[in-house]
């Protein structure tokens, strides 16, 4: 698998790419995994092995397939899916903004969930995806898309708002909401209408996935206690840490150090 940031007039609304074959598991067991909040959008697409597998709950031992291209909405929570199923993959983070600029859509129509990629972009996704099978090699992919990325943007550009530019960059600042909103012009009740629009997410949400993060990037630091990552990542006790920590994620922090995961926002929970 390669990842790599975007070309230059994509960078506004994409964070990163990825390409990659992933073989099939030595065990024909399937695995279960916890895909956990970012506060992004991607898009993803698969061929040549099984197609995307989720479940809806700890439960739902048939799950379902929303498709082999599609738009993952930003979550507020952790959502759960087959872990390593073999095959090709191609897909990209979206930055806030994205579903306008590229997809024609808001974010908050595609939040909490899968949509299949035709939904949103129609036979030009279908084209895309014939246009992928066809290539040799993950670069060769990611030029695909980068291409694809820029046609769509050619037909309908329109850029962050700038109350909520000005939100994020207070919230990832380490600002409390209310401070975001004052820095962003707008009242509350406008803000959020805007923010949900632009990210799927409202600001306190979007504020407690990147509290979260922080604290996944303290766990993955070797040496760090606990108790000092709930404190520096604004938990106000390890209470808080833990019990915010299972909503979102469906797993304790003690699992997730047990789980030693790859890639911190994918645990393995069976």
């Amino acid at each position: 698998m390669i990842t790599r940031p975007p070309i230059a007039p994509l960078r506004p609304f994409v964070r990163l790419l990825w390409a990659g074959f992933t073989p099939a598991p030595p065990s024909v067991c399937p695995v279960r995994e916890h895909v956990l909040p970012t506060g992004h959008m991607h898009l993803a697409l698969r061929w040549g092995g099984q197609p995307l597998h989720l479940f809806r709950d700890p439960q739902d031992t048939a799950g379902y397939f929303p498709g082999d291209a599609v738009v993952g909405g930003a979550r507020f929570g952790h959502y759960a899916k087959e872990a390593g199923a073999p095959g090709w993959s191609v897909g990209v983070q979206l930055a806030p903004g994205a579903a306008g600029a590229l997809l024609g859509t808001s974010a908050q129509d595609l939040a909490e969930r899968h949509t299949p990629l035709a939904d949103v972009c129609g036979a030009s996704a279908t084209d895309l995806q014939h246009r992928l099978q066809e290539q040799h090699g993950p670069e060769a992919c990611l030029r695909v898309l980068e291409c694809w990325l820029l046609a769509r943007l050619s037909n309908s550009v329109r850029g962050l708002h700038p109350a909520v530019a000005a939100a994020l960059a207070s919230l990832h600042g380490g600002a409390q909401v209310q401070q975001a909103v004052r820095a962003s012009g707008l009242s509350h009740r406008h803000l959020i209408a805007h923010f949900r629009e632009a990210t799927g997410l409202a600001p306190k949400q979007h504020a407690r996935v990147l509290r979260l993060q922080a604290a996944l990037a303290g766990l993955d630091t070797p040496g760090l206690q606990p108790a000092g990552i709930a404190a520096d990542a604004g938990f106000a006790d390890q209470a808080h840490f833990t019990r915010e920590f299972r909503d979102l994620t469906g797993v304790t922090p003690t699992d997730w150090l047990r789980a030693a995961p790859a890639q911190r926002n994918h645990v393995r929970v069976g």
